[in-house]
């Protein structure tokens, strides 16, 4: 999901996803995640088209999805449901477009409502649909990887353009096994660029920026108040949390700092069952872009 570097974007912690060159150390990993391999196709794929139609348009308000293009999952790849008028193009993204390391990126579970701007369309979605593409045509993580950095250094995939972005307002997607549907949130997709030139995590900054090497652009994350269908979230007691919205960043920027400098002394992953229960209601923002944690 970049999608969703946040990861990514899945989306709210923001844990970067490292490249693993070995192949048995990968494997190693493999056997110590949660979802080893790939499940069978049929796990992935939504039975219903009508409902995954109505999953990607909850990505975004109305006023925007109503008229956007949707994309559903196939057996092959991404296929046109619903032709747009505006531009913008509404996915269910599923769990390989999150980091190689990733312990969800085999996770059948995960369902990531994302509606694409139209730059974004042009200059972000092919990467996200090749991965696709290239997963279920059974290419290994490392496979597909090294496809994409192939892809990329040839520019047979695009760089993002100016306004590449997308909307994640849906409380119905389900981004990590630890997060569920975390919190509404925009992300910004640009070349790879030094996240200070936007401010991006500063104390006191609402943005969050990650440099995403594998997919070779900068991923910032921008949570926002309310989910696509106008109301506010709310924590695990059913309290609305947007009125404590800084503190939630608060607690998410400390998780950001975690990710970002492992090396002075903070964990990996920092989980969000850390915090005070009025901030637990997040998602991880992935590097990859599912756009959950990154």
């Amino acid at each position: 999901m970049k999608p969703g570097i946040i990861r990514t974007i899945a989306l709210p912690l923001f844990v970067l996803a490292v490249v693993l060159s070995a192949a048995p150390l990968e494997q190693a990993q493999d056997a110590k995640a949660p979802y080893p391999s790939m499940a069978p196709i049929e796990q992935y794929l939504m039975a219903n088209r009508n409902a995954e139609i109505a999953l990607a348009r909850s990505a975004a308000p109305e006023s925007i999805s109503r008229d956007a293009e949707v994309l559903v999952l196939g057996r092959h790849g991404y296929e046109t449901a619903v032709k747009g008028t505006n531009g913008f193009v509404c996915i269910v993204q599923r769990s390989w477009t999150a980091g190689i390391d990733d312990p969800d990126f085999w996770n059948p579970k995960l369902r990531a409502p994302i509606c694409y701007s139209p730059p974004a369309v042009r200059s972000y979605l092919p990467l996200a649909i090749k991965k696709t593409e290239l997963i279920l045509a059974e290419q290994s993580k490392a496979q597909m990887f090294e496809t994409i950095k192939a892809s990329l250094d040839k520019k047979e995939l695009p760089a993002p353009e100016s306004g590449a972005m997308c909307y994640m307002l849906s409380k119905e997607g389900y981004l990590s096994d630890h997060d569920g549907h975390w919190h509404p949130h925009l992300m910004f997709f640009l070349p790879q660029t030094d996240a200070v030139t936007w401010g991006a995590n500063l104390p006191g900054s609402p943005i969050l920026g990650s440099s995403d090497p594998q997919d070779q652009l900068t991923v910032f994350l921008i949570p926002v108040a309310r989910w696509s269908d106008a109301t506010d979230p709310t924590d695990a007691h059913g309290r609305s949390i947007s009125p404590g919205l800084s503190e939630v960043l608060r607690h998410w920027r400390a998780a950001v700092s975690s990710a970002l400098f492992p090396a002075q002394g903070f964990p990996a992953r920092t989980r969000w069952a850390e915090a005070e229960p009025a901030t637990r209601q997040t998602q991880r923002v992935k590097a990859s872009r599912l756009g959950r944690e990154a």
